[in-house]
């Protein structure tokens, strides 16, 4: 597994990545490429059950927070390093990235070819670049900055982190922290 892993934000032949595309955990997960801008998904190479371990997560590294990294504790970002930075965010999601035990987890039953997603929150207190959700999920919390600004009822619905779980409980029952306000031209 490479030592430092980079993703394309924007593809603009994608024929073009996929023949150069090795992937990193082969028989588990791809990547599907697709052109423009955060287009490209990862889906599961083989059939899953809900509660498998799909990975352990290894060969992390430290870095900033960022649109890339993962947060593993309070003040803690990683890089994956490998093809799991393309799990997408869904507030419906397929898969838990448990940061505890460093293991990615079938939330339910994913077929071949199925999409790997997570729920960004459940271990992003406050995302670096937040974003408007269009997952289409029944209960899809349309703006996804993380967990700071989500009602813990809503929080309670999904798999978080100890971390979060720990912000979660310093911040009390009460709704979420309301989103900094846009600055005006």
């Amino acid at each position: 597994m490479p030592s430092t892993y980079t993703k394309e934000d924007t593809i603009t032949d994608a024929e073009a990545v996929k023949k150069a595309y090795k992937p990193t955990h082969p028989g588990l997960f791809e990547v599907i490429y697709a052109e423009g801008s955060f287009n490209s998904e990862l889906v599961a190479s083989k059939d899953y059950k809900k509660d498998d371990v799909i990975v352990v997560v290894e060969g992390t590294t430290p870095g900033p927070k960022k649109y890339t990294s993962v947060q593993v504790s309070r003040d803690l970002h990683i890089e994956l390093n490998s093809d799991l930075v393309f799990l997408n965010h869904s507030c419906d999601p397929s898969v838990s990235l448990d940061t505890d035990k460093m293991q990615l987890i079938a939330n339910r039953d994913i077929k071949k070819g199925g999409p790997l997603t997570f729920f960004y929150p459940s271990s992003e207190w406050e995302m670096d670049q937040p974003f408007p959700c269009w997952c289409g999920a029944e209960k899809c919390c349309k703006s996804i900055q993380g967990a700071k600004y989500l009602p813990t009822e809503t929080m309670g619905r999904y798999y978080v982190t100890s971390h979060i779980r720990e912000l979660l409980n310093e911040r009390g029952p009460e709704a979420a922290v309301a989103p900094p306000k846009k600055a005006t031209q």
